[in-house]
C-alpha cells in the first residue's frame, strides 16, 4: 500500500505534491487550535487517517524523535512528514503552510489589537474544547495500535503517572530514554515486524552539515552580536538561541523570551502578556509568539527576522536527525526500544490531555457535555475537523452567556 502511495505521489508531479502539501498544511494552520499536543491530534487525523501519508508505527516515532529534539514539537512533526512526502522543500512547504496563518494573524495583532483582552472570550473556551476531544481522539486510535498488551499498556500508563507527578523541562526526555531502554530489554531480542521503509530524500552528508549549521550558529551568533552590535543581528541571535535551547514546547520558550525582549528595551512586560493572550486565540504553533513580539520590535522586518530565526533551529535538526532515524529504526533492538518510545508517547499524551487541555478547559459540567458531543461528532460521526472547531467555537460562545 505504502509503494502504491508513493507511485501515486510521483504521479502528480513534484509541484502538484508540493501544492497539495501546501494546501493540507495551510488548512490545518487556519483550524488546528489548543497548543502543540492537540496539534498533534489534528496532524494525526488529516496526515495519517485521512490522507495516510505515513503509516502508524512511523508518526508515533516521529513524535517520539521531536520530543527528544529542542524546538516546537508539532512544528517539527510536520517538517518531517513534509520531508518523508517531497523532500526538504516538502518539508519547508509544510511548516509556511502550517505556520503562515498564526504569524499573520499575530502580526495583525501587534499592530491593532493591543490592548484588548481576549483570553477569556467565549469562543476561545470552546476552541479549547475542541482540543479536548481531538487529542482523546488521537490517543484512542494511537493506544489501540501501540498499546495492545499489558506490558506496553503499563508503560503508557506509568509514562502519564510520572509525567504529572514530575514536571520538569528534561522530564519527557527521561521518561522516553528509559521506556526505550526497557523496550530494548523486554522486546529487543524477538522478531518484530518491520516498519515501511521510509524513503528519506535526504542524504546523510546533507544531515551533518544541517547539524554542524545548527551548532554553528548556536556558537557564532553571540560572537557576531557582541562583534557588531547591530540591532538586527542582536535581535536574530535571541530569538535562534530561544528556539535552539528550550525543551518542552511553546509555554516553556516563553520566559526564555521575555528574558531576551523586556530587559533590553524592545517591547514592555504588558505587551509581553497582550500578546501572549492574543497567541492563545490563534491556531497554529505557539512559537509565533515571536512574529508578534518581532512586529513590536522592529515592524514588519522585525517580525520576518523573529519567525526565521525561532524555526530555523527546529528546521535543521530534523533535517540532520531524520536520515539518520530512518536507517536505525528496522534493527531489532532499535525496534524493540521504539515499542517502548511508542507505549510512552501514549502515556505523554494521556497526561497532557489532563493537564493542561482538561484542566483549562473542563470546569463545569457543561464543559464535559459539549466536550463530549465534539467528541461523538468526530469520532462517530467523522465529520472534518474545521466543522469540530466551528462547532466548539459557537458552542464556547454560547455557554459563556449560560
Amino acid at each position: 500500500m505504502d509503494g502504491n502511495r508513493q507511485k501515486k505521489s510521483k504521479g502528480k508531479g513534484k509541484l502538484g505534491t508540493l501544492l497539495e502539501i501546501l494546501y493540507v498544511s495551510t488548512k490545518l494552520g487556519v483550524t488546528s487550535f489548543g497548543g502543540p499536543i492537540a496539534h498533534l491530534g489534528y496532524f494525526h487525523e488529516e496526515y495519517i487517517r485521512r490522507r495516510k501519508w505515513m503509516d502508524e508505527r512511523s508518526y508515533t516515532e516521529l513524535v517520539a524523535l521531536s520530543q527528544f529534539l529542542p524546538g516546537p514539537a508539532s512544528s517539527q512533526v510536520g517538517i518531517g512528514i513534509g520531508i518523508v512526502r517531497a523532500g526538504w522543500l516538502g518539508g519547508l512547504v509544510a511548516w509556511l503552510g502550517f505556520t503562515l496563518p498564526s504569524v499573520l494573524a499575530l502580526v495583525a495583532f501587534a499592530f491593532l489589537l493591543q490592548g484588548y483582552d481576549i483570553g477569556n472570550t467565549g469562543w476561545i473556551h470552546g476552541l479549547k474544547l475542541v482540543a479536548v476531544a481531538i487529542v482523546a481522539h488521537a490517543i484512542l486510535g494511537m493506544g489501540q495500535k501501540l498499546t495492545p498488551d499489558r506490558i506496553r499498556a503499563t508503560i503508557a500508563i506509568v509514562a502519564a503517572a510520572v509525567t504529572l507527578l514530575w514536571q520538569t523541562a528534561f522530564s519527557q526526555i527521561i521518561i522516553i530514554l528509559l521506556a526505550g531502554l526497557l523496550g530494548v530489554v523486554i522486546f529487543g531480542g524477538k522478531s518484530q515486524e518491520s516498519s515501511p521503509d521510509l524513503q528519506i530524500p535526504i542524504s546523510r552528508s546533507v544531515a551533518i552539515v544541517c547539524l554542524a549549521l545548527f551548532f554553528g550558529l548556536l556558537l557564532a551568533l553571540p560572537l557576531l552580536r557582541e562583534w557588531s552590535k547591530h540591532e538586527w543581528i542582536v535581535l536574530f541571535d535571541g530569538f535562534y538561541r530561544s528556539g535552539a535551547l528550550v525543551f518542552g514546547g511553546g509555554h516553556v520558550v516563553l520566559p526564555l523570551l521575555e528574558r531576551e525582549l523586556v530587559p533590553a528595551g524592545w517591547i514592555t512586560k504588558e505587551e509581553f502578556l497582550t500578546g501572549y493572550g492574543a497567541a492563545q486565540a490563534v491556531p497554529g504553533p505557539l512559537f509565533t509568539f515571536s512574529s508578534y513580539l518581532g512586529a513590536l520590535a522592529g515592524g514588519v522586518t522585525g517580525a520576518i527576522i523573529a519567525t526565521i530565526a525561532i524555526f530555523l533551529p527546529a528546521f535543521l535538526l530534523v533535517m540532520g536527525a531524520l536520515p539518520f532515524w530512518s536507517q536505525l529504526r528496522n534493527s531489532s533492538k532499535m525496534q524493540g526500544g521504539l515499542m517502548g518510545v511508542n507505549a510512552a508517547v501514549v502515556g505523554i499524551l494521556l497526561a497532557s490531555l489532563y493537564d493542561p487541555l482538561w484542566t483549562s478547559a473542563v470546569l463545569q459540567p457543561k464543559d464535559f457535555i459539549l466536550a463530549v458531543i465534539l467528541f461523538g461528532m468526530l469520532v462517530f460521526w467523522k465529520l472534518h475537523p474545521w466543522m469540530i472547531v466551528m462547532v466548539g467555537a459557537l458552542g464556547g460562545t454560547v455557554l459563556g452567556y449560560l
